[in-house]
């Protein structure tokens, strides 16, 4: 078994293994280790637990120490600086005329490199920007080309539920969005009611996939002919995926009435997996439309 501290360095970021060696670390306190990046000042989320070592990738580097109060004061005064640093390089961008939109800055703990974050639509050559910057700050510069996700998990904001943005609170990781998702929750393909404040795919249509295919797989498809426990026939007319109630249009004493049963009162053929999902000539020129923008789906 390694003994290891989860580390975080910055909100909803990834959390990184290091070796906690003989260090009292509490979960929240700080932390000063050592990264590819340079020297970093990290929070702890993981208190020291151990792991296997199939879990854990090596070689995995030590805690340089637990934060000093000076260490706090020198964390405090580079995020002042890097707000410094941000107006520069927006001014030097201006002066350059380069088409990229500067999202943030960031300084490694010991000041040994300065990284920016931009977007930009293409690729950008940014070699004199960063001569320049070099002259200005007397440290090593890197200029990171993101996303529009990373953009928006950096910035933050609120999303249409109300409430702050999961990659900008919680979501360490984005997880692969497919517009399959929207389909099987029978939410409607309009590019605004699915997309989140990036553009992109809302990230929550994740969280109940599975939980729709397993109740759509115990459906019939609206359309289908099914038999209901009281010896009626009918076509399917409509179907509650939550309540798991089918709607079926029957025919009773020479009459169509539409009657409300529930899954376990039908018979009918198992839906094959997946085949509900086909769409329709409407929702597929929705999807191409969806695609031309790139929102089909997160990589």
């Amino acid at each position: 078994m390694i003994k290891v501290v989860g580390v975080r360095f910055r909100t909803a970021g990834k959390i990184y293994y290091f070796d906690p060696q003989d260090y009292e670390i509490t979960l929240g306190s700080h932390v000063i280790v050592e990264t590819a990046r340079g020297v970093e000042f990290g929070t702890v989320m993981i208190a020291p637990k151990e792991l296997e070592p199939e879990q854990v990738v090596q070689p995995l580097k030590p805690v340089i120490r637990v934060a000093t109060p000076d260490d706090e004061k020198t964390e405090a005064k580079n995020r002042q600086k890097e707000k410094e640093a941000f107006k520069i390089c927006l001014g030097k961008i201006q002066k350059h005329k380069m088409e990229m939109k500067l999202v943030d800055a960031e300084y490694t703990f010991d000041n040994n490199k300065l990284l920016f974050y931009f977007t930009a639509d293409g690729r950008i050559d940014f070699r004199e920007l960063v001569k320049d910057l070099a002259s200005v700050f007397r440290t090593r510069i890197e200029l990171r080309q993101i996303g529009v996700r990373d953009e928006t998990k950096i910035l933050g904001g609120i999303g249409i539920c109300g409430r702050p943005l999961c990659c900008n609170t919680f979501l360490a990781e984005f997880a692969p969005v497919s517009i399959k998702m929207a389909k099987e929750q029978n939410l409607s393909l309009n590019p605004s009611k699915i997309s989140g404040v990036c553009g992109r795919l809302m990230c929550c249509l994740k969280n109940e996939e599975e939980t729709y295919e397993y109740l759509n797989s115990r459906l019939p498809h609206v359309g289908d002919y099914v038999t209901t426990d009281d010896k009626l026939k009918g076509e399917v007319h409509s179907v509650n995926v939550l309540r798991q109630t089918v709607k079926v249009l029957v025919e009773v004493d020479d009459e169509k009435e539409i009657r409300e049963y529930k899954v376990e009162q039908l018979r009918f053929k198992p839906r094959r997996k997946k085949e509900h999902l086909k769409l329709s000539a409407e929702e597929l020129k929705e999807l191409s439309a969806l695609e031309d923008k790139g929102k089909s789906k997160i990589d």
